[in-house]
């Protein structure tokens, strides 16, 4: 598959390409005499949605946001058709972003404020974009698979239906308009961001890139370090805490969030709790699990049901707002 990728990629793209490597079953790191690029092959979304998300990285990119470029095709197209096995796919070749993946270890407070200002920079960046190029293709968040909760968590959960039920109830009927609604990443956990000695940060995969509330943009992130990044050596709620402080102060040098908006940070950190567990029964075969499945989908099971507080925010909003 690789060697065929290979093959085909270079026959499309001004540039030598020496290796294909496979990192998903749609992203391959690609070696060329030029450097090295990633190559996304998928047909997640359609042609008309995928030019439009480059459309958008590639101004971002313009602007002087830390995302990687898109490398147009020998066709003049960013977005390009190739056929794998008899089945025509979509592929978009990026440069390599700078930097690299850090450890858990190192996701403190000072990367996490320069990763909130960052942000905010590219929600002001957003609206300027959505002003020049209203979209048309993008979809709002509701309208994604991935949040339809009750289609996929068992009927017989129904302590977590109801959850789930009031979360998407709450968010859906909160008055949206141009300071706090518009075009996002959309999943920035840590592992869409890299940074390089001088921590500049660039964000990569925007292949989840929707309307939504900005403020969902910080929940990720924070959801993201305290259930994957903190290593001990602390206290995880005083840690909680912190990166939640310094994401916050880094935004806010940037762009501005509404206080009513603030206020709700912990309504979606709590979404990005029933995402992730709705995730489970939409990918895991239920006939299947592991024992590690298992027990991360009944620590979730625990955490909903028992109303686990997962950010204690507990007097430290009051002071953004």
């Amino acid at each position: 598959m690789e060697q065929k990728i290979l093959e085909l990629l270079n026959g499309i793209y001004p540039v030598d390409f020496i290796k294909v490597e496979a990192v998903t079953n749609e992203m391959f790191r690609c070696t060329a005499t030029q450097g090295e690029y990633f190559a996304r092959i998928t047909n997640y979304k359609s042609y008309d949605e995928q030019l439009e998300e480059v459309t958008y990285t590639n101004y971002l990119h313009k602007e002087g946001l830390g995302v990687s470029p898109t490398i147009v095709s020998i066709n003049g197209k960013e977005v390009e058709k190739i056929t794998i096995n008899n089945k025509e796919v979509l592929t978009v070749l990026y440069k390599a972003a700078p930097g690299k993946h850090i450890s858990r270890n190192q996701w403190n407070a000072d990367v996490l404020n320069e990763l909130g200002r960052q942000i905010g920079k590219l929600h002001r960046l957003s609206r300027k974009f959505e002003k020049i190029h209203p979209t048309k293709y993008t979809n709002d968040w509701y309208q994604n698979e991935e949040y339809a909760f009750l289609k996929y968590i068992p009927e017989e959960e129904t302590t977590i239906r109801d959850v789930a039920q009031e979360i998407l109830t709450k968010i859906k009927n909160i008055p949206k308009d141009n300071s706090n609604y518009g075009l996002l990443h959309g999943d920035l956990w840590l592992e869409n961001v890299v940074v390089d000695r001088d921590l500049k940060l660039t964000m990569v995969d925007f292949q989840d890139c929707e309307k939504n509330f900005y403020i969902f943009d910080l929940a990720v992130p924070i959801y993201s370090a305290i259930e994957y990044s903190f290593v001990g050596g602390g206290n995880i709620i005083e840690y909680g805490r912190s990166i939640t402080k310094a994401i916050i102060e880094g935004y806010q040098e940037e762009n501005d969030i509404p206080e009513e908006m603030l206020e709700k940070l912990p309504l979606f950190i709590k979404l990005k709790e029933i995402f992730e567990y709705s995730l489970m029964h939409m990918y895991w075969d239920k006939e299947k699990l592991t024992e590690e499945q298992i027990r991360i989908m009944n620590h979730f099971r625990m955490r909903i049901e028992n109303d686990h507080t997962f950010l204690d925010t507990n007097g430290l909003l009051i002071n953004y707002t």
